[in-house]
């Protein structure tokens, strides 16, 4: 009976209508690891990335498949985390923070006109 109140749910099912979407946890937890890998590509970087938290897991996620489906560096060891290359994943989610912002900043640098003087 005691054992019952620690069992572990296999993850997360979202049923709408006649759709049912099934997360594990291994899907979450490599969630949480591009939420961190990119908040800490923000954070280097010195920009942040629109939608806020959503946005660094995105930068990160697309960071992941960046640097090792696009762009594969061999020879390099890496820290894998629960199926994320940690470096990998970093240094996918710096570039496209700081592409973001070699875009993005002249959009948001606000200019500051001088008014003539008669």
């Amino acid at each position: 009976m005691l054992a019952s109140l620690f069992v572990l749910a296999d993850g997360i099912t979202i049923r709408l209508g006649d759709n049912v979407w099934s997360f594990g946890w291994n899907i979450i937890l490599y969630l949480v690891i591009a939420a961190i890998v990119g908040l800490v590509a923000e954070y280097i970087v010195g920009w942040r990335l629109p939608l806020g938290i959503v946005g660094a897991i995105i930068a990160a996620l697309v960071g992941i498949w960046l640097m090792t489906q696009v762009i594969v560096i061999s020879g390099i060891g890496d820290f894998v985390l629960f199926g994320v290359p940690l470096f990998r994943a970093l240094l996918g989610a710096i570039i496209l923070v700081a592409l973001w912002h070699l875009l993005t900043y002249g959009l948001t640098r606000r200019r500051r006109y001088r008014r003539a003087e008669v």
